[in-house]
Parts: C-alpha cells; sequence; structure tokens
C-alpha cells in the first residue's frame, strides 16, 4: 500500500533551503577534483616524517641513483639525498611560505581598500601605492627585496605577500564602491545609521565574495613565484628544499637522470592544478 501526504490547502510546499554557495561550489565535480588534489598534496607534506625514514639533507655514497632504489623509493640527488625525503619536506616548506604569505598580502590590502574607502584624498594615496606595486614585475620585485635581506624564508613570504596586495586590495575597494550604490545603503543612510555601521554590517559582508575567490588563486600565483625564486636561487638558501630548489638543482641532469626532476614537476602541476579548479568553481558559484 502507497501512502500518499497531502499538504493543507492554501499552504503550498516548502520550498529546499538552497545551498551556501562555498558549499555548493566544492560539491561540483571540479570543486571535488580541486580538494582532492590540493589535500593529497597537503596531506603528503604534513605527514611527511611519517612518509619516509630519512632526512632532506642525508647524505649517502648512492648519486643519482634511479627510483626503486632500495631504501630511496624514487632514487637519489647528485648529492645521494632521498628525492622522497626532499620533496615531501619541500612541499612542507611550500606549504608554510605561502600559508604566511597570502593570508599576509590579503590582510595589508584589504586593510588598505577600507583606507581609501574612508576619503576621496586617502583613495587617491591608496590607488597610486597600488600602482607602484604594479610596476614591477614578481621577479623585479623579488631580485630587490632579497638584494636588501637577502635569500632565505621571510624575504620569499615578503615579496609574495606584497605582489598580492594590489590584488586584494582594489577587488575590496571595487566590490565597495558597487555595493554604496544599492538601495539597501541608501535606504540605511536614509534611516539614520551610522557610516561606519553601513560598511561594517551591510556593504562589507556582500563585498567579500570575490576575495574567497582571489585567495585560491593567489595560492597559485604563490606557488609559481616561490618556485621562480628558488629556481633562480633568491630564495630559501640551501641545502633546505623546497619544490623550486629541488627542480633547479635536477636541470644539469635532465638527460641522465630525469626521475630527478619528475616529482617536483609532478607536485607542483596536481597543486597549481587543484587550486585553480577549486577557484574555478567558486567563482562559478558565486557569479550566480
Amino acid at each position: 500500500m502507497t501512502m500518499t501526504t497531502t499538504l493543507p490547502a492554501g499552504k503550498p510546499a516548502l520550498a529546499r533551503r538552497p545551498h551556501h554557495p562555498y558549499r555548493a561550489a566544492l560539491g561540483t565535480a571540479r570543486g571535488r577534483t580541486g580538494l582532492a588534489l590540493v589535500g593529497l598534496v597537503v596531506l603528503a607534506g604534513l605527514l611527511a616524517p611519517l612518509l619516509t625514514t630519512h632526512g632532506p639533507t642525508d647524505q649517502s655514497a648512492l648519486a643519482l641513483a634511479g627510483p626503486g632504489t632500495p631504501g630511496h623509493p624514487l632514487g637519489t640527488d647528485d648529492l645521494g639525498r632521498d628525492l622522497l625525503a626532499r620533496l615531501l619536506y619541500g612541499i612542507r616548506a611550500d606549504l608554510g611560505i605561502i600559508a604566511a604569505a597570502v593570508p599576509l598580502g590579503a590582510a595589508l590590502g584589504c586593510l588598505l581598500a577600507l583606507v581609501a574607502a574612508t576619503h576621496p584624498v586617502a583613495d587617491t594615496v591608496v590607488q597610486r601605492t597600488f600602482d607602484l606595486v604594479l610596476a614591477f614585475p614578481g621577479l623585479i620585485l623579488a631580485l630587490a627585496v632579497t638584494a636588501v635581506l637577502g635569500p632565505g624564508r621571510l624575504p620569499v613570504v615578503l615579496v609574495i605577500a606584497l605582489a598580492e596586495i594590489p590584488a586584494f586590495g582594489r577587488l575590496l575597494r571595487t566590490g565597495i564602491l558597487v555595493q554604496r550604490g544599492r538601495e539597501y545603503v541608501t535606504a540605511a543612510r536614509v534611516g539614520g545609521t551610522s557610516g561606519a555601521r553601513i560598511l561594517t554590517r551591510h556593504i562589507l559582508p556582500n563585498a567579500t565574495d570575490p576575495l574567497v575567490v582571489q585567495i585560491a588563486v593567489s595560492f597559485t600565483v604563490a606557488v609559481f613565484l616561490e618556485g621562480a625564486m628558488s629556481f633562480l636561487g633568491v630564495g630559501v638558501r640551501p641545502p633546505e628544499p623546497t619544490l623550486g630548489a629541488v627542480l633547479s638543482q635536477s636541470m644539469p641532469y635532465l638527460a641522465q637522470a630525469p626521475h630527478f626532476a619528475a616529482g617536483p614537476l609532478v607536485t607542483v602541476t596536481a597543486l597549481v592544478l587543484g587550486l585553480s579548479l577549486t577557484a574555478e568553481a567558486l567563482n562559478r558559484e558565486i557569479r550566480r
């Protein structure tokens, strides 16, 4: 017997509550694939001490040993160091750098955007500051910073943060300007609501969605910029491994030992692809 339930007359069925846009975006095929790729790379970095018995700087007599060598699943580099260990600890170093640099750049950029929203003169000064930063390409900015501070983790973090400030600042500034012209802001202003309350309670919650997408995009840019700095020798000091440093060390041995470069190339590709797919999924859902 099949039972059916009827609603009382005049009472329509309740519509299903729409999913949160971020949850819906990460539930799509792109979002799930992106999260899976990023999650695998992050997990590998976090579990580095458990996945290898070698240290990233431990040397042995097996220079340029191929994959499958006993005790060295991915082989060794030109100094006999285990490539799996250097890859895993390189992932950990890269994740630590970009996890510090991108939020720092986002916070500074958003702070400057809020300052710009207070007065037209402040807006002009902030915009010219953004133009000044954008006048220097990322690698030129990296060379300038490392010329003053020298190579190391701190200069890499500062370079990435400085490079990302204009992106977040301009994005939030544009969102604030767009929301200021909306009717609900005008109604709140007519109702006597203070400017600070309008900004914090009404404008900012509706202007910050694009920043979530920008964070994923900035992580992708940070991976490339850190890799480029390490590749050029102005990043983290050796012998500490990063993905860019391992790739740079493999260049003279590409013909002799192609496995040397395979690990960092595959890892960077997986990380960038995962972040790109996640950013695209978020962007599509937010723009609906």
